[in-house]
Parts: C-alpha cells; sequence; structure tokens
C-alpha cells in the first residue's frame, strides 16, 4: 500500500511534457499587390509636366496625355522618349522604360505640296503612330521629296490627293504611293507637329538607317500591345534588339516602312519555330493582314538566324 502511494507521488511529482502551443490560424497569403506604374509627359513644344498612369495600348496612352492637358487625343502625332525633339530614333514604339519620360508632339499647321513623280520611288519612308496617323520617318537623301523644301521628318500624312488617309496603317499608305502613276503631279496635305522655338526651321533628314537608339532604361519595360493588355517585361535581350534591327531595315527596304513594334512581334513569332516554312504559317496566322511576300519572309528568317548565331 506504501508502495502505491509512494509510486503516484513520485508520477505526480515528474514534469509532464507540455501540450503543444495552438496552431496559428492559418491564413491565405495576400497577392502581392502590383505597383503603380506612373510616367511622366510633356507637351514637346512646351507644357508644364503631367502624370500619367493606368493605360495598356497606345490609344490609351494618347487618351490619358490628352486628358492631362486638356486637348483632344485626336491633336497628338506621335509621342517620342526622352527628348521633345523630332528625332526618329527615340520615336515611341511598343516599349516604354519604366523611367522614360514621354514627349506628346501635336499638330500645328497644315501644308499641301504638290509632287510629280519622275521615279519610281518617292524616297519616303513611312510609320504610324499606332492610333490612325501616318508619318514620314525617313527621306532619303536625293530623291523627290528631298527636293521639296516643304516636306520634312515628323510630317503625318493626311491625304493624297484629296483622299483622306487618316485610319490607315502604314503598309497602306507606302503601298498607295508606290502605286501612283509616273509623271502625273499629285498634291499631298501634311500636318507638321507644332515646334518650339529652339526647334524651328529644323529640317530632319538621313540618307542612311542608322542603329535605333535604345529607348528603355534600366531592366524592365512596359509593353505595349495591339491586343490584350500592357505588360511589364525584361527589356530585350541582345539577340532580341540585333534579330529586331535587322527586321526592321527589311521592312524598309522591302516596304518602304519602319515599325520596331512590327519588327519585334516578328522575332518573337520566330522563337516558336524551327523552320522558314514553319514560321511563314505562323506569321500568316498572327500577321495575315501584311501579306509578306514569300521572297520577304525567307529573308527575315534568314537575318534572323543570323542574329541569333551572332548573339551566340
Amino acid at each position: 500500500m506504501e508502495g502505491a502511494v509512494a509510486r503516484e507521488a513520485r508520477e505526480a511529482e515528474a514534469p509532464r511534457a507540455s501540450a503543444p502551443p495552438p496552431a496559428p490560424s492559418e491564413t491565405p497569403a495576400e497577392p502581392r499587390a502590383r505597383p503603380r506604374l506612373v510616367f511622366r509627359t510633356q507637351l514637346a513644344h512646351g507644357s508644364p509636366t503631367g502624370k500619367i498612369e493606368g493605360f495598356t495600348n497606345v490609344r490609351e496612352l494618347y487618351a490619358k496625355i490628352a486628358e492631362a492637358f486638356g486637348i483632344a487625343p485626336t491633336e497628338i502625332l506621335f509621342c517620342t522618349l526622352n527628348s521633345h525633339k523630332v528625332d526618329m530614333q527615340k520615336l515611341l514604339g511598343g516599349q516604354i522604360g519604366l523611367e522614360d519620360f514621354i514627349f506628346a508632339h501635336v499638330r500645328g499647321e497644315t501644308k499641301e505640296v504638290e509632287v510629280t513623280k519622275t521615279e519610281d520611288a518617292l524616297g519616303l519612308t513611312i510609320t504610324d503612330n499606332g492610333a490612325g496617323y501616318a508619318f514620314i520617318k525617313r527621306i532619303k537623301e536625293g530623291s523627290i521629296i528631298n527636293r521639296i523644301e516643304a516636306v520634312c521628318v515628323g510630317d503625318s500624312i493626311e491625304a493624297i490627293n484629296d483622299h483622306s488617309i487618316v485610319g490607315c496603317r502604314h503598309y497602306e499608305v507606302a503601298k498607295m504611293l508606290r502605286e501612283l502613276p509616273k509623271s502625273q503631279p499629285f498634291t499631298l496635305r501634311l500636318v507638321q507637329p507644332k515646334r518650339a522655338f529652339d526647334m524651328i526651321g529644323q529640317r530632319s533628314r538621313s540618307s542612311k538607317c542608322p542603329v535605333e537608339a535604345k529607348v528603355t532604361s534600366g531592366r524592365e519595360t512596359l509593353r505595349l500591345r495591339s491586343g490584350g493588355a500592357a505588360t511589364v517585361e525584361e527589356a530585350p535581350s541582345e539577340f532580341e534588339e540585333e534579330a529586331s534591327q535587322k527586321v526592321d531595315d527589311l521592312l524598309e527596304s522591302y516596304m518602304g516602312i519602319r515599325d520596331p513594334e512590327l519588327a519585334s512581334t516578328m522575332v518573337e513569332t520566330s522563337k516558336k519555330t524551327v523552320s522558314a516554312q514553319e514560321f511563314a504559317r505562323c506569321l500568316d496566322s498572327v500577321l495575315g493582314e501584311f501579306a509578306f511576300p514569300d521572297e520577304f519572309v525567307v529573308e527575315v528568317w534568314a537575318a534572323i538566324s543570323e542574329a541569333r548565331e551572332a548573339c551566340g
């Protein structure tokens, strides 16, 4: 009996294992808040600095800029990055560096010029702003247009022979100009960008095709797409930049247009294919409205392959 009592006393004195603490109530992790992307902007001819955000494509970007400055979106001809000058190497395309400063070039004076097509090529390279306006990106030295002082790089082409081309893509405008008959005069109605005092009298032209300046800063860019939402992406790789430049050069030589965003889309498409034939089929499904000729597609594939080999 005493043994049993002693044993119970010892058990009572022995330390008992403490109960595990209650598990904290598990709450699902909150999704990481997407940072606000706020860009600084000015009107290129001079204005206070505004701030814009919440756009996913070029048309929405123009609407935001217009809202910031109390103008109509249709007043904006094009935008440049980090320069208020009409510098086609700083033209806003499909990507904006997260620290880039956006300058909007708005409608200035309207002018009409008469041109007689004495050669097959006028010497114009056309691009567009992604929102309905085609404009002159380059004028070839010694060409027909080069001899007409009133025509300048940056001029928007509003009409050909009183036929409005507002809303036409760059390749459509270039095709119209190519198909104009020789020896017959025609008129171009042009709208020049409104200029600051320090830009009046400048006439930018180039007979060569310089490497496009990088318009991104830092490691990330905002990629604008004509369809779908904008995304924040890593800055283009060396291969992507080299290949896109080669494709843009081919667009100019074959079609008379320059379009870095289109060139970038073609390079992206090439990554999903392993042959020129497969690349041609993919291009037709993604960019069928351009109706690229077969020989052009073959040259584009070769140029991209060359860039891939050069960049390792």
